[in-house]
């Protein structure tokens, strides 16, 4: 199993007019590959929001390997 880092992100309108984004939660999960590791975010990130699709609260995902080469 591999370890990855999973973030979800929203886009927001700032105080000076600009569209930026913010990183709604962060996830560290085990996974055998990275197709698995999105899913396993997309379910854990529902989880956590008690909905059932992420992009109710969220406008993208960012998923990444999170292991360390020894």
């Amino acid at each position: 199993m591999s370890r990855f880092l999973g973030r979800f992100y929203k886009h927001v309108l700032g105080a000076n007019g600009q569209v930026g984004e913010i990183c709604q939660s962060t996830f560290e999960l085990d996974a055998a590959d990275e197709v698995r590791a999105i899913e396993a975010a997309k379910r854990m990130f529902c989880d956590l929001h008690q909905i059932h699709d992420w992009t109710l609260h969220a406008d993208r995902m960012d998923i990444e390997p999170a292991d360390f080469p020894s």
